[in-house]
């Protein structure tokens, strides 16, 4: 059983005595930023001289600096861009201030370059995670609305008794143990976190829309008709399991639809997809994945923009931009080339 942590297990005033930098103001670095602050912690975002997020959080009120200027100000730095531009940040702007400090603590929402060793910190000072499971924008939207989201708290071996309280506060003023902090470890939510994006949440899912539209327009089905079935209608069936889980899923649709679900569901995810998912996970266990990826970015990412562009036009994308735009209640965004 994991050990879970609330309100009542953390100690809001340790955080609220340092000073806290936040590095990158995007999905995540935005969330962490407002909720800290409103909490009343004392908050500095670091940013690049060149980054158009600067007016955005100075618009919300928070002090901005160059990383650098920021690492050498705070106690405590959480790191909020992306993974494979962490490594070159640290050497060049945060580690001259950080590295082998006792007094202070750095921080990541990913384990990705703590467990792979792409940023490896000299001994003295803290590491330690705290990843919401949840897109910033809901990590922000809950908190001001009094909720949080779960997170899972992870603390480097080599860190001093002190560095899991004061992580904990920084939970806390985030507003993850309101809904649960699970303690992990920086290598159980790296491995676990790219499998499930990779196998279940972006991959698996993605690529089961996309056949299951591609079979259906294929057999000559109206792509409109397609595109209703295969993946709009999915929302409505992850909210009801978001609420109860595959049970209250089930109970909630149609007994034909039930009933479709235990005999056709094996047929489709069977033995040759677990064989797959092992292979998955095995890879990125064995770092096999994690090299892939970086040199993909240390060679311009050729393979991945090539993919993105490709993937941004399919006919599953263009039919449901001309839907959704038909359905102005759902709020819809459209992602252009060059976003």
């Amino acid at each position: 059983m994991a050990t879970l942590y609330y309100d009542k297990d953390a100690n809001p005033d340790l955080i609220k005595a340092r000073k806290v930098g936040i590095i990158g103001y995007g999905s995540q670095g935005h969330a962490h930023a407002g909720n800290l602050a409103d909490s009343g912690v004392t908050v500095k975002v670091g940013l690049p001289a060149s980054s158009k997020s600067i007016a955005v959080a100075k618009a919300a009120g928070h002090d901005v600096a160059p990383p650098s200027e920021v690492a050498a100000w705070a106690d405590v730095l959480m790191i909020l861009v992306p993974d494979t531009r962490q490594p070159k940040l640290w050497k060049e702007d945060i580690a001259p201030h950080f590295d082998g400090r006792s007094d202070k603590l750095l921080m990541f929402a990913h384990g990705f370059n703590i467990h792979y060793g792409t940023i490896a910190p000299a001994a003295g000072l803290d590491v330690a995670l705290i990843a919401p499971k949840a897109p910033g924008h809901r990590v922000r939207e809950t908190y001001k609305d009094g909720g949080g989201v779960p997170a899972l708290l992870a603390v480097h071996a080599t860190s001093s008794p002190g560095a899991k309280p004061l992580a904990m506060s920084y939970a806390r003023a985030l507003g993850s143990t309101r809904a649960g902090l699970i303690e992990t470890t920086f290598a159980e939510e790296t491995e676990t976190d790219l499998f499930g994006e990779q196998a279940v949440l972006c991959g698996g899912v993605s690529h089961l829309i996309r056949a299951g539209f591609e079979t259906l327009t294929a057999a000559g089905y109206q792509p409109e008709v397609a595109y209703f079935e295969c993946l709009h209608e999915l929302k409505l069936i992850v909210d009801l399991m978001y609420r109860g889980g595959l049970n209250y899923m089930r109970y909630s649709v149609s007994d034909t639809a039930e009933w479709g679900d235990y005999v056709s569901g094996p047929r489709i995810i069977g033995p040759e997809v677990k064989a797959a998912m092992k292979q998955v996970l095995a890879e990125i266990q064995d770092g096999t994945f994690a090299k892939d990826w970086v040199a993909e970015n240390e060679a311009g990412a050729p393979r991945f923009e090539a993919r993105r562009a490709a993937e941004r036009t399919q006919p599953l994308e263009e039919v449901g931009a001309k839907l959704r735009a038909l359905m102005p209640f759902l709020d819809a965004v459209t992602v252009k080339p060059g976003d």
